[in-house]
C-alpha cells in the first residue's frame, strides 16, 4: 500500500493514463512499456526515494493485469415504446 501523498500522486497519474491508453486502443504490451518509461524518468530525476518507486512499480503493475479496471461500463438502455 503506498502511503507517502507524492507517490500517491504519480500513482493517480499513472492509472489515469493507463485507463486514457485502453480507451484509445492501447493494450496491455504499449501500457506496459509507458510504466517503464515513466519509472525509469522517475530513476533519473531522482524526484522519489528508490524503495517508493519499487513500491509504485508493484502497484501499478498489478492495476495493470486486474482486468477490471478495464472493462466498459454498461450503459443503460433506453425502453423503445412501439405502441
Amino acid at each position: 500500500m503506498l502511503t507517502d501523498a507524492l507517490t500517491i500522486r504519480h500513482y493517480q497519474k499513472l492509472t489515469d493514463s493507463l485507463v486514457e491508453m485502453w480507451n484509445r486502443g492501447y493494450r496491455f504490451e504499449e501500457m506496459r512499456i509507458y510504466l517503464d518509461g515513466y519509472l525509469a524518468a522517475l530513476r533519473i530525476s531522482k524526484s522519489i526515494e528508490p524503495y517508493l518507486i519499487h513500491r509504485l512499480e508493484e502497484e501499478t503493475t498489478r492495476y495493470i493485469y486486474d482486468t477490471s479496471n478495464f472493462e466498459m461500463p454498461v450503459q443503460p438502455q433506453t425502453e423503445v415504446d412501439y405502441y
